[in-house]
């Protein structure tokens, strides 16, 4: 496990905002130590402007982050913003990892996460997610801890 604090920006739709400290807890735990720069109910901005927020809040804060954490529930596919996070950080060189949530491993996978993410999603797992984040990544299972099998996809380089 890395001795340093990891910087993150951990990528959600906002109906998962109570997720997020559990999230961070559940790595604590297991002495890894992140900081983490996404929007949440806890730091809400007040824009309305898509490019807006996108150009002047999301950007900055995917660019200090090492590395970008989706959290896979039931609606995180349907996000535009999430799916724009995803692309951005690929664009910035960043590490992007898919974590499903709880009780979510079925979800569907945000489509940007199928093309652009590094390796592959893991469970609501620490060292899952440590390893993912530490570039050691697992096969992706489902909620019946079976190995996904593989889709055939195409990633493309930005």
């Amino acid at each position: 496990m890395a001795a340093e604090i990891k910087n993150i920006f951990i990528s959600h739709v906002h109906e998962d905002d109570s997720m997020l400290p559990e999230f961070k807890e559940l790595l604590a735990r297991n002495g890894y130590q992140i900081r983490d720069a996404s929007i949440d109910s806890s730091k809400p901005n007040d824009a309305q402007d898509p490019d807006y927020i996108k150009s002047q809040i999301l950007a900055p804060r995917i660019q200090w982050a090492s590395a970008v954490v989706v959290l896979i529930s039931p609606e995180t596919h349907t996000s535009e913003y999430v799916n724009w996070e995803i692309e951005y950080a690929v664009k910035q060189g960043k590490k992007v990892i898919g974590v499903f949530v709880r009780g979510g491993m079925d979800s569907d996978i945000p489509e940007a996460l199928e093309i652009y993410g590094d390796g592959d999603a893991c469970g609501w797992n620490a060292q899952s997610v440590i390893d993912a984040i530490e570039a050691n990544p697992k096969e992706w299972v489902n909620d019946k801890g079976e190995v996904r099998p593989e889709r055939p996809l195409e990633r493309y380089k930005c």
